[in-house]
């Protein structure tokens, strides 16, 4: 992914924010459907929107969703990933025009792997992007909190 200076990476961000409000459940990157992510930034504390092509997770569940923390393959985790990890509880998630509290969750082993595969399968430049890197690209699950 290209690096983008400061203002404009914020310019780019708020425009991504803007466009999934507008056109919610009908937006797709690369054929996967989107969702709005809102954490706490983990130096700031101040709320932090990113949209995030999303996956089905195991056994089709409803009450949870898949992210790929792949920065485009650059070296580094994307600073949402760096977010949910301080803060893991203090997020939610727009998933077309609704909305639910998350719990995210590094997925390890096994899940992880299965995960994975499920992820290319689906969408295969995600592949492409693990050959750019030396790290193992992260796969959050967003999970709705109960209430």
């Amino acid at each position: 992914m290209p690096r983008f200076p400061g203002p404009l990476k914020t310019v780019f961000l708020a425009l991504g924010v803007l466009i999934f409000r507008l056109f919610g459940g009908r937006m797709r990157v690369k054929g996967r459907p989107l969702l709005m992510l809102t954490r706490v930034g983990a130096k700031s504390g101040q709320l932090r929107r990113t949209t995030l092509g999303w996956f089905p997770d195991e056994d089709d569940r409803h009450d949870s969703w898949l992210v790929v923390a792949s920065n485009g393959g650059a070296a580094q985790h994307p600073l949402w990933y760096v977010n949910l990890a301080k803060h893991p509880e203090h997020a939610s998630i727009a998933v077309g025009r609704r909305t639910f509290r998350v719990r995210a969750e590094s997925l390890r082993g096994d899940a992880r792997e299965r995960a994975w595969d499920r992820v290319v399968s689906l969408s295969p430049g995600y592949g492409d992007y693990q050959d750019k890197t030396d790290r193992q690209i992260p796969i959050v699950r967003l999970t709705a909190l109960g209430g």
